[in-house]
């Protein structure tokens, strides 16, 4: 996996202009709609999409991005985040009520995609989310970024689609694909 630590750190100095108040809301109704005690971001950043849980869940994140996690951990106090990889979660085998990504996705190659999917799909107790941009056909978006289709990414896997459309502009303005699932 090709880590840039000044891109990601730059990255994550920005990352309190990127707050999406109704996006945070909707992946904590969710969690909460779904009956998850136990929720995990990949690829969480700063915190942003975890600052509305409440306490009554258990709830974290994990980034590779250390100055990201400081300032998850001063921003979210009640969050458990730590440093690691999709590639290998540091969690047991379905574990987590509730795994998700949020934009994570497309700044991946698809080697470490494909190994992260599988370590999702490992920790999960019951369900999947991934908000990503999307495209029938994957393609380059930019030099850090490739769309995402999510859907056929998870075919191979025992999962039921729950739903698999664009997110409303009133939640999230560049309306990714919210691919939702329930492992089987």
């Amino acid at each position: 996996m090709n880590y840039n630590k000044e891109f990601w750190d730059k990255y994550s100095d920005e990352n309190e202009s990127r707050y999406n108040e109704e996006f945070a809301k909707f992946v904590r109704d969710l969690a909460i709609s779904l009956r998850c005690a136990s929720v995990l971001e990949i690829g969480c950043g700063t915190g942003i999409d975890l600052k509305l849980f409440p306490d009554t869940i258990q709830f974290g994140g994990i980034d590779l991005n250390d100055h990201a996690l400081d300032i998850a951990k001063e921003k979210v106090p009640n969050g458990n985040f730590k440093n690691g990889s999709i590639t290998d979660l540091p969690f047991e085998d379905s574990s987590i009520d509730f795994v998700f990504t949020h934009g994570l996705m497309n700044y991946l190659n698809d080697d470490t995609l494909e190994k992260g999917i599988a370590e999702m799909f490992r920790v999960s107790r019951r369900w999947i989310m991934n908000c990503e941009k999307f495209d029938e056909i994957e393609k380059k978006i930019d030099e850090n970024q490739k769309s995402r289709n999510m859907q056929n990414r998870w075919l191979n896997y025992k999962v039921k689609f729950v739903s698999n459309v664009d997110m409303h502009e009133d939640i999230e303005p560049d309306k990714p694909r919210f691919t939702l699932l329930k492992k089987l």
